[in-house]
């Protein structure tokens, strides 16, 4: 194995990937992860990563929601925000006027995972050429 000049190793399977010690994972908790699974499936799906870094910038109502997450339908906009409110990561606050104005904004627990939802953006953003040689070669593989 080569080492590029910025220290990220080369190999012939895997390209650019950062030469890093693996963690220790330590000991597996089978009953933990199956604890913590629905609230990784929340926080895990692209909608609510979106709703959680749109809300990071304060308060918003359903429609600028809607405006700024490209691509979201407002079905999947308020399923999104009905779980994230039944989670505790967002508040709904309904103002009683005519029409009646709408805000969400993140709880204190939404706020908390505003950190890790950017580190998770960032490690993407950062290895998104990786990934696509990886799936370029797999799919290769497979045609071939």
């Amino acid at each position: 194995m080569e080492q590029h000049q910025d220290g990220i190793n080369l190999s012939l399977r895997h390209k650019d990937v950062p030469a890093l010690a693996p963690p220790d994972p330590g000991p597996h908790d089978s009953s933990a992860c199956r604890q913590v699974t629905p609230v990784l499936n929340r926080v895990g799906d692209k909608w609510s990563m979106q709703i959680v870094m749109a809300l990071s910038r304060g308060s918003r109502r359903f429609s600028e929601l809607k405006r700024e997450i490209d691509g979201v339908s407002q079905r999947m906009l308020t399923l999104s925000l009905r779980g994230l409110e039944r989670d505790g990561l967002v508040s709904r606050t309904v103002t009683p006027i005519i029409p009646p104005r709408v805000d969400y904004e993140l709880t204190e627990l939404g706020i908390s995972l505003r950190a890790p939802v950017k580190a998770l953006g960032e490690w993407a953003i950062a290895h998104i050429g990786c990934i696509r040689a990886a799936q370029e070669r797999y799919d290769a593989a497979a045609e071939g």
